[in-house]
């Protein structure tokens, strides 16, 4: 979509807004079970959990990447085609996919807008039939170095709103999320809807009005939740 087409976009969050799990673990998982000897590599993260507050999200998105450390890009983008072919039906919530159908019946340009990696954000967006895709951006070399480097800021928060403003977005018609970290994207929109949102986050859209959607989960609490995500750190989930 070339940079002008802003006529009052629809703006939406991608992960636990249309896919109700983090896909960087997601796509860690199937990384994993593709190549299972880098699950030894799972050790570097760990390591540095302890720091994270300290280290901030951005750095901590790149040690997160560690385990692709010397893989050739090019089999890191057959990896992303592979991970939206194979496992991106299985993982998105029915209703919001339906809400995107309508939008895109209705005229509307469609904006993905997430902080996981621009690498499989796109593929997703595509496949999906956004017009837009945008994600975190990482320099990955020829060979994923251990701790590669972001191409400009970790595309979260206020910084989704920054690279919106600069392809000239600066409203839309409506928005979808489910994060706190998203209010900042919110704000731009005239119709603001939350996807099955944390507490504090559901108490922001009912004192405000918003529309709130809960499609069912695929976990039953969060125990479940949890478990689920470290079976995909591990490379241990298929959907």
């Amino acid at each position: 979509m070339a940079s002008n087409q802003s006529d009052n976009p629809v703006l939406f969050d991608l992960d636990q807004t249309i896919i109700p799990w983090d896909t960087q673990l997601v796509f860690r998982s199937y990384v994993l079970q593709a190549e299972p000897l880098r699950r030894f590599l799972t050790p570097v993260f760990i390591a540095f959990l302890p720091l994270a507050k300290f280290l901030g999200a951005g750095t901590m998105k790149r040690i997160f990447h560690s385990y692709l450390w010397r893989m050739p890009r090019a089999t890191l983008e057959k990896h992303a085609r592979g991970f939206v072919r194979e496992w991106l039906p299985q993982i998105t919530y029915p209703e919001i996919i339906e809400e995107i159908e309508e939008h895109r019946k209705g005229g509307r340009t469609l904006v993905l807008s997430s902080a996981s990696p621009e690498l499989w954000v796109e593929g997703i967006g595509k496949e999906l039939g956004f017009h837009l895709s945008l994600g975190t951006r990482f320099d990955w070399e020829k060979r994923v170095p251990l701790f590669p480097d972001l191409i400009g800021e970790n595309h979260k928060g206020e910084e989704k709103v920054r690279r919106l403003a600069s392809l000239k977005i600066t409203s839309a018609e409506a928005g979808y999320s489910d994060s706190k970290a998203d209010l900042p994207l919110l704000a731009l929109c005239r119709e603001k809807t939350l996807v099955n949102p944390l507490p504090g986050v559901r108490q922001t859209g009912e004192d405000n009005h918003w529309r709130i959607l809960t499609p069912p989960r695929p976990w039953k609490n969060r125990l479940a939740f949890g478990l689920g995500c470290a079976a995909q750190l591990f490379g241990l989930w298929k959907p």
